[in-house]
C-alpha cells in the first residue's frame, strides 16, 4: 500500500555511492540550467522572477518522493507558465498582490485535481487530448509565447493574450525601440541559436570527450546570461534603457497557505484543469520516452499523484503550477542521473542559489531572458506536423488545425478547448457510421475478407456483415438501417451472420437495435446469427434475453458458420 503512494521506498533500497555521485552530478548539470529557466518562466506567467525559483525547490523535492520517473525534471515549464499569465490575466492585473495570490491558488487547485485524478485512476482523462491536438496547441502556443517575448527583445511596452493582440501591440509601440537592448537581445538569440548547432561540434574538436561537450553546449543559456549581466553591469547599460531583473529578495520563500475563497476557485476551476491534464500529457510523455530507452516504467497513475504533490509543494511555497520539462529532462537524463534524488540535490542547489546568488543577477537583462524563452519554445514549434497529418488524416488535420487556429486567435484556453471538442465531434461522427462490409472465404482458406477487394466465395442464401466497429448509441441506428437494406436488396437471403471481430462493446442502445434486427429478421424469414464475438461482450450478452430470442446461434468462428450454415442452409437451425 505504501509504496504504491510512495516509490520513493522501493528505489531507496538499493539506493548506493555511485548512484548518489551520479545523481549529484546531474543536479549540479540541471541546477545551472534551471536557475535561468525558473527566472525566465517566472516572468512568462507575469510573476516576479523569484517565484520562479520558489517553483523550483519544493516541487523537486515532492516529486522525488511520490514521482516514478527516475530521470523526470519537474519545474516551471513554457507552456504551462503562458496558460497561467492567461488564467491569473483574467482576474487580477499584473504585479498586485492579487494577481500572485490567484496563480498561488492555481497550483494548488491543480495539485489537488491530479492528485484525485491519480488516486481514482482518471488518467485515461488525458486520452481526450489526442495527439494532433496537443501537437497544434504545443505550436500555436510557442509562437505565442515567441511573440510575447518580443517585448523584451525591443525594449518597449506590449501585451496580450492572443497572437493577433501581441502583433497589434508591438507594432503600436516598436517606434518606442531600444536599441541597446535590441542589439544584447539580438546577440543572445544568435548565440543561442548557433550554441545548439555548433557549440558541441567546437568542444569536440578541442578535445572534450562526446558527453561532456553536450552537456556544456546545453548550459549554453548561462554563459549568455553571465555574459550579459557583465555587460550590462560593465556598461552601465541600464541609464541607457535596457530593462533589469533588479531586485530579488535574497533567502528561502516563507511557507505560505493558499487562498480558500470561493469565487476565486469558481473563476480558476475550468483553467485549473486544463493546465492539470495539459502539463500531465507533457509530463508523461517525456517519462515515457526516456524510462523506455533505460527499459524502466513508470506509472501513470502514480505520476498524477506526484505532479499533483509537486503543484501543492509549490503553491505552500509561493509558486505556480509546474510539471515535467522536456529540455531539463533530456539533460537529466544525458547528465547520468539515476533516481529522483537527483530532483532533490537539484532543489537545495536552487536553494542556494536563492540564498547567495540573486544579489549577483540585479543586472540580468529582461531580453536575455526572453531569448532564452524564444529559443526554447521555437524548438516546440513544428509546422512540418500539419503536412504529415494531412497526408495521413483529413480529420485529425481539421482538429489541429483548429486547435492552431483558435489558440493563435482567442488564446490558449479556448484553443485546447475548441480541439478537444472538434476531436470528439469527429470520433462521434466517424463512429456513427462506421466501416462495414459483405464478406466472403478466401478459397481454400478459413479467412473472410471484403467481397468488393478480393476474389472471394460467396452463397446466395447467407449474407455476412462484417462491422468495424462497437457498437453504441450513436451507430446503433446506422446498423439496423444497414442491415434492412442489405436484406432488401437479397430476396433470397435466408441466413445473416453479423461478423463481430472488431466488436468491444455492446452498450444498451445498440442491444436494443439487435433486437429490433432480430425481431425483424425474423418477420421477414431471414435466420439471425452472430460470430466471432469476443469473450467480455458474449458476457454482457448473456445477462440479456437477447440470446434466448435468437432465432439463430453465436458462432465461435466465422468459417464454423460459414460450414454449418452452407450444409443445413435450406433448414432452420
Amino acid at each position: 500500500m505504501f509504496k504504491r503512494y510512495l516509490p520513493i521506498l522501493e528505489w531507496m533500497k538499493v539506493y548506493d555511492r555511485q548512484m548518489f555521485s551520479s545523481d549529484a552530478t546531474a543536479a549540479i548539470i540541471v541546477t545551472i540550467m534551471l536557475i535561468p529557466q525558473s527566472l525566465a518562466y517566472a516572468l512568462l506567467a507575469g510573476l516576479p522572477a523569484e517565484v520562479g525559483l520558489y517553483a523550483s525547490i519544493l516541487p523537486l523535492v515532492a516529486y522525488t518522493i511520490f514521482g516514478t520517473s527516475r530521470t523526470l525534471a519537474v519545474g516551471p515549464v513554457a507552456v504551462v507558465s503562458l496558460m497561467t499569465a492567461a488564467a491569473v490575466g483574467n482576474i487580477a492585473a499584473q504585479g498586485t498582490e492579487q494577481y500572485l495570490t490567484a496563480a498561488i491558488a492555481l497550483a494548488f487547485i491543480s495539485g489537488a485535481m491530479l492528485i484525485l485524478m491519480g488516486i481514482f485512476k482518471l488518467g485515461l482523462f488525458a486520452n481526450f487530448l489526442s495527439h494532433p491536438v496537443i501537437s497544434g496547441f504545443i505550436t500555436a502556443s510557442g509562437l505565442i509565447i515567441a511573440a510575447s517575448q518580443l517585448k523584451h527583445i525591443l525594449g518597449i511596452d506590449a501585451s496580450g493574450h492572443n497572437l493577433l493582440d501581441i502583433v497589434l501591440a508591438l507594432g503600436g509601440q516598436i517606434a518606442q525601440t531600444n536599441l541597446p537592448t535590441l542589439i544584447m537581445g539580438i546577440g543572445a538569440i544568435t548565440f543561442l541559436f548557433w550554441a545548439r548547432k555548433h557549440f558541441k561540434n567546437l568542444l569536440l574538436n578541442r578535445g572534450l570527450n562526446a558527453r561532456l561537450s553536450d552537456l556544456i553546449a546545453k548550459a549554453g543559456p548561462v554563459f549568455v546570461v553571465v555574459i550579459t549581466t557583465l555587460v550590462t553591469w560593465g556598461g552601465d547599460l541600464q541609464s541607457n534603457g535596457v530593462k533589469v531583473i533588479g531586485d530579488i529578495p535574497q533567502g528561502l520563500p516563507s511557507l505560505t497557505l493558499p487562498s480558500f475563497d470561493h469565487e476565486l476557485w469558481q473563476q480558476l476551476f475550468l483553467s485549473a484543469l486544463l493546465i492539470s491534464v495539459v502539463g500531465f500529457v507533457e509530463s508523461v510523455s517525456v517519462a515515457q520516452t526516456l524510462a523506455a530507452k533505460r527499459r524502466q516504467r513508470i506509472s501513470p497513475d502514480q505520476e498524477l499523484i506526484g505532479l499533483g504533490t509537486s503543484n501543492l509543494a509549490s503553491s505552500f511555497s509561493g509558486g505556480f503550477p509546474v510539471t515535467g520539462g522536456f529540455s531539463r529532462s533530456v539533460v537529466n537524463f544525458d547528465a547520468g542521473a539515476e533516481t529522483p534524488a537527483a530532483g532533490a540535490f537539484t532543489a537545495v542547489g536552487i536553494a542556494l542559489a536563492t540564498l547567495l546568488l540573486t544579489p549577483l543577477i540585479f543586472f540580468l537583462p529582461k531580453a536575455t531572458l526572453a531569448a532564452t524563452i524564444i529559443v526554447a519554445v521555437l524548438s516546440l514549434v513544428d509546422v512540418a506536423a500539419l503536412k504529415r497529418t494531412w497526408t495521413y488524416s483529413r480529420s485529425d488535420f481539421s482538429a489541429m488545425l483548429v486547435t492552431i487556429t483558435v489558440t493563435l486567435v482567442q488564446g490558449v484556453e479556448l484553443g485546447i478547448i475548441a480541439g478537444v471538442g472538434l476531436s470528439i465531434c469527429l470520433h462521434l461522427h466517424r463512429t456513427s457510421k462506421p466501416h462495414s462490409a459483405l464478406v466472403g472465404q478466401v478459397p481454400g482458406t478459413e479467412h473472410f475478407r471484403n467481397i468488393d477487394r478480393h476474389n472471394v466465395n460467396t452463397d446466395e442464401h447467407i449474407l455476412t456483415l462484417r462491422i468495424d466497429e462497437s457498437l453504441y448509441f450513436a451507430n446503433a441506428r446506422y446498423l439496423e438501417d444497414r442491415v434492412y437494406e442489405l436484406i432488401s436488396q437479397s430476396p433470397a437471403i435466408k441466413h445473416l451472420i453479423l461478423m463481430c471481430p472488431a466488436v468491444n462493446l455492446i452498450d444498451a442502445s445498440a442491444l436494443e437495435s439487435l433486437e429490433a434486427i432480430n425481431a425483424r429478421l425474423r418477420d421477414s424469414g431471414v435466420i439471425f446469427h452472430l460470430s466471432e464475438v469476443k469473450g467480455p461482450v458474449m458476457d454482457k450478452l448473456k445477462r440479456s434475453h437477447f440470446l434466448d430470442d435468437l432465432t439463430g446461434q453465436v458462432f465461435l468462428s466465422q468459417f464454423t458458420a460459414w460450414e454449418a450454415l452452407r450444409t443445413q442452409k435450406k433448414a432452420p437451425l
